[in-house]
């Protein structure tokens, strides 16, 4: 999240994931993915149930040999007891950023905008003060100074709060202009390209810049120009409808008072989070989505070009974690993958692919505000794209506490959204 401030610093903390990275130091990062280690796999997905959400799942795709394939559940759909099912739909979140990025990346393509010019002359008049210079690529970056308005909304930096949630996102509809003036009032964070720091209001931007441009509103934009051509059928995007069609995993928001039992959380409108978080999605589509990005023009979404650049990281403030244009890079023992991830009330999901698109992994839990599950989650990139490794001694201000030892990368500091 936008995070330079000192109110955060004890939320990140408390949301710090680890990935269990075993393999020895100096591996390269153009190794290819190993044989998915299956246990570990499940040994990681079984902790985030102990940590309390009430299942979880990793699937994994690997289109060079589709032997490797696995999809694994543990734990509940729903507190009603029905098993969690790898196929159904869900929340993905800041996944959404991808989606974003893949729409404005076509416009670049088409000339309809340059994101080294200034992204206030592509957004509706007045969106932006006129002493705001940050560029699209700045934005798409989050090198932009741009506020995260979401923490005027949660109240916090962090995770979410059940308290915010009931007060300001459950039922609240909000137009994303209105998100953006909220980031505004707080002025500039620090001169655009001095630093990283998430914002969920730069994707927001983004998501007003396309509509200005196309003049079609930005569900249409996804359905026509991605989840058609793709053929998504377990796609969609159908703010501010609190629902989810058809069959779906029921998500928890895990109470601010422990001691209270965990809060169905599925139904939102999600117009809070609109371009930079609500799209609905399955594992299957979001496989098929990566699959298709990481082909570059081979895949019909984007330009080889555009691709390079969307992949084109930079540092970020965690070791081992980059980010490009929409797309998150994170370094494991056996090379880096390629990706994104997303908290959003309930819903947990991470999904990523080697950088030639032949393995994706997408991992799923039915519950947030808990940075145990997250770490959890996060620990089943590991072995399900490097395999088994030797272990060593995780450092000792490392907050693992999964019983292994092993290399280690800290989480993204965004983990809510």
């Amino acid at each position: 999240m936008a995070g330079i401030r000192l109110a955060r610093s004890v939320a990140t903390l408390a949301t710090t994931v680890v990935l269990v990275a075993g393999s020895a130091a100096g591996a390269s990062a153009e190794q290819a993915p190993g044989t998915p280690d299956i246990s570990g796999v499940r040994a990681a997905l079984q902790r985030v149930v102990d940590s309390g959400a009430p299942g979880a799942f990793a699937v994994i795709r690997d289109h060079g040999n589709p032997e490797l394939d696995r999809s694994l559940a543990v734990g509940k759909a729903d507190l009603d007891g029905t098993p969690m099912n790898a196929d159904w739909r869900f929340r993905v979140g800041s996944n959404t950023k991808m989606f974003t990025s893949v729409l404005v990346m076509r416009l670049v393509e088409q000339g309809r905008i340059d994101l080294d010019k200034p992204l206030r002359d592509y957004l509706p008049q007045g969106t932006l003060p006129e002493s705001w210079q940050m560029t699209g690529r700045q934005v798409m970056e989050h090198r932009a100074g741009v506020y995260d308005y979401t923490n005027d909304l949660l109240e916090q930096s962090g995770e979410e709060t059940t308290a915010a949630f009931e007060k300001r996102i459950r039922n609240n509809v909000y137009e994303p202009k209105d998100l953006v003036a909220m980031s505004v009032k707080h002025g500039l964070q620090y001169t655009p390209g001095a630093a990283y720091s998430y914002s969920n209001t730069d994707y927001v931007l983004m998501g007003l810049a396309a509509e200005r441009l196309t003049g079609r509103p930005y569900a249409d934009l996804l359905r026509e120009q991605i989840f058609e051509p793709l053929k998504l059928r377990q796609t969609s995007f159908t703010v501010p409808e609190k629902g989810i069609a058809g069959q779906h995993v029921t998500g928890y928001l895990t109470n601010d008072d422990r001691s209270k039992p965990l809060l169905n959380s599925t139904e939102q409108t999600a117009s809070w989070i609109w371009s930079a978080g609500g799209v609905v999605s399955s594992a299957h589509d979001l496989d098929h989505f990566l699959t298709a990005l990481m082909a570059g023009s081979r895949g019909g979404l984007v330009s080889d070009e555009s691709l390079r650049q969307m992949t084109s990281v930079l540092p970020t403030s965690t070791a081992k974690v980059g980010y490009g244009l929409g797309v998150r890079e994170i370094a494991l023992s056996c090379g880096k993958v390629l990706g994104h991830g997303g908290i959003v009330q309930g819903y947990q999901t991470q999904s990523f692919s080697s950088p030639d698109g032949k393995r994706t992994v997408i991992v799923f839990a039915n519950a947030s505000n808990n940075g145990s599950i997250t770490q959890g989650l996060t620990n089943t990139l590991e072995p399900a794209f490097c395999g088994k490794t030797p272990a060593s001694p995780a450092p000792r201000n490392s907050l693992t506490g999964n019983g292994s030892g092993g290399r280690w990368v800290p989480a993204v500091e965004d983990s809510r959204i």
